[in-house]
């Protein structure tokens, strides 16, 4: 049986949403999400840009798309949106992650009241809250930047292809699993992958800093740029950070800090691997010698 048209431009922009980093539903029934209606020859286009030879985009006639009158004309009614919009203002939800964070006495207080926590718009899409996995007190704490689509389905930060990764190489200097503290700097997956907004950090930033003053680790690893920057406070690229000690001031306690290239960028760059490794050995030599 040949394909219909309808079924051709189905496939297509199926291919397309896939490009684009789609990999699940966030709503439990289709939504139209723009008023904006699409002509053939923009819809191809669009799609055209992610293509590539190996998915050519079909050479389907106007004539051979069927659409009602009514859409030739203008769009149907916008129907209500789930989005994930903040239960508060920003600076209201880091003053309430601020004072529920300071009344947890320990990490599974933590971890409690950050369940309780709605200021961040991205619990709202997210399946599972990522806190933490390794073992505390351990003198070394990881914190990366966001939970990714393994990471929501098990609720576990760092568990997917790049937390492999990073498993090998913590695994090649000789700290298992139980030797090291991971964390990131949000603890919900932003849709699609994206990077976290401004608002979404500085509403996780407060449970982040008391994570830190209960874990109290000789030394902190940040994982790529974005939980460097966030956690130094700096606009330096990770290129220019990494390999490099700096101090985390944790409420009056200096914490020796080193950033270093993501486990993910790893695996799009594996030459770069030889700086990570670089810096694990140093990581590595400072904690014997604490």
């Amino acid at each position: 049986m040949s394909e219909t048209p309808e079924a051709r431009d189905a496939i297509q922009f199926l291919r397309w949403y896939q490009a684009m980093g789609v990999d699940e539903a966030i709503t439990d029934s289709p939504q139209d999400w723009s008023q904006h209606v699409y002509t053939l020859d923009e819809m191809k286009g669009r799609a055209a840009l992610v293509m590539d030879d190996k998915c050519p985009v079909p050479q389907t006639s106007a004539s051979d798309i069927r659409i009602p009158p009514r859409q030739l004309h203008a769009p149907s009614p916008p129907q209500p949106i789930a989005r994930a919009t903040p239960t508060m203002a920003p600076d209201a939800s880091a003053l309430a992650a601020r004072d529920l964070a300071r009344q947890a006495p320990d990490l599974a207080a933590l971890e409690a009241a950050l369940a309780t926590f709605d200021g961040c718009p991205l619990k709202k899409t997210a399946k599972h809250t990522c806190f933490a996995r390794g073992r505390p007190n351990t003198g070394l704490m990881l914190i990366g930047e966001a939970p990714g689509r393994d990471e929501d389905l098990q609720g576990q930060p760092f568990v997917g292809r790049a937390g492999q990764l990073l498993d090998r190489m913590l695994a090649a200097i000789g700290f298992g699993p139980d030797d090291v503290y991971i964390t990131n700097v949000v603890y919900w997956r932003p849709p699609g992958n994206r990077t976290p907004t401004p608002q979404e950090v500085q509403a996780c930033q407060p449970f982040l800093e008391r994570q830190i003053e209960l874990v109290a680790p000789e030394i902190l690893l940040l994982l790529g740029g974005a939980a460097a920057k966030q956690v130094l406070g700096t606009d330096e690229g990770i290129m220019k950070l990494r390999g490099k000690w700096k101090t985390y001031d944790s409420s009056g306690h200096p914490i020796r800090t080193m950033a270093t290239l993501h486990p993910a960028y790893l695996l799009r760059n594996p030459s770069a691997k030889r700086h990570a490794w670089r810096d694990l050995l140093t990581i590595k030599a400072a904690l014997a010698n604490k």
